[in-house]
């Protein structure tokens, strides 16, 4: 029987590359989106048309309520999750000194909250059936810290800290917890960045460019295919901070 898969945050940038590939492995997905309705469609239109399983859900991952209905979608179309990867999140750039109060509770509730939220929900599930897994995307600031974007590392950071506690705590279950913590991903979320910066970022990288977001799913794939790897964070990043 096929696994199925959550993948929040699936319809753009690391998480639709994420969807796309494991669509392909003929996985149950059930592709999460906030905003991106459109591009979600998209995805699983392309997707069923070629015989894949592809369901999309509209839910906003840092509220309790909306998650709660998302897990509950997916164990009424599947009866099951095997696998839970903790994509969404959101990015800001700002001087510590001028981060509000409201934007460091929003990366809060979007970036750890969520995994929180989704974690819980799921691992009830997961305890039943005496096996399961939880994918984290967390970030290469989470190990290195980032400046201009403090509050994004620490949301990352406790996902990382999660990640291992879980691990310890989940694995007697035969759950498994890991994080990937990608370094600069070609993806929207850093389009901001100028052609320059992108150069400098390449100069400092030992393989000398920045990753795809293909780099990131294949290693989402082969932590599904593993039995044997958890509690680790995972660091895809051409080897930027060795």
């Amino acid at each position: 029987m096929s696994k199925t898969v959550i993948v929040t945050g699936g319809s753009k940038g690391i998480g639709s590359a994420i969807v796309k590939l494991l669509a392909e492995e003929r996985y149950n997905i059930v592709l999460n989106y906030n905003k991106s309705e459109s591009e979600a469609k998209k995805i699983q239109k392309e997707f069923t048309e070629k015989g894949y399983i592809v369901e999309i859900f509209k839910a906003d991952v840092s509220k309790r309520e909306e998650v709660k209905k998302l897990v509950d979608f997916a164990i009424e179309k599947f009866k099951k999750i095997d696998v839970l990867i903790n994509n969404a999140g959101i990015t800001q750039t700002k001087l510590f000194t001028d981060i509000t109060e409201k934007d460091w509770n929003t990366m809060m509730n979007v970036n750890l909250n969520s995994v929180f939220y989704m974690s819980q929900e799921v691992i009830s599930y997961m305890i039943k059936q005496k096996e399961g897994l939880i994918i984290n995307i967390s970030s290469i600031w989470a190990l290195t810290g980032s400046s201009c974007e403090v509050h994004y590392s620490v949301a990352k950071a406790g996902v990382d800290a999660m990640t291992k506690s879980l691990a310890k705590e989940l694995g007697p279950s035969n759950i498994r917890v890991n994080s990937i913590a990608p370094g600069i991903i070609d993806t929207d979320m850093n389009k901001h960045l100028s052609e320059k910066e992108i150069k400098n970022i390449e100069e400092e990288i030992p393989l000398e460019k920045i990753g795809k977001t293909y780099d990131i799913a294949k290693c989402v794939k082969w932590l599904i295919e593993d039995e044997y790897t958890t509690g680790q964070i995972i660091s895809i990043n051409g080897g930027w901070n060795i």
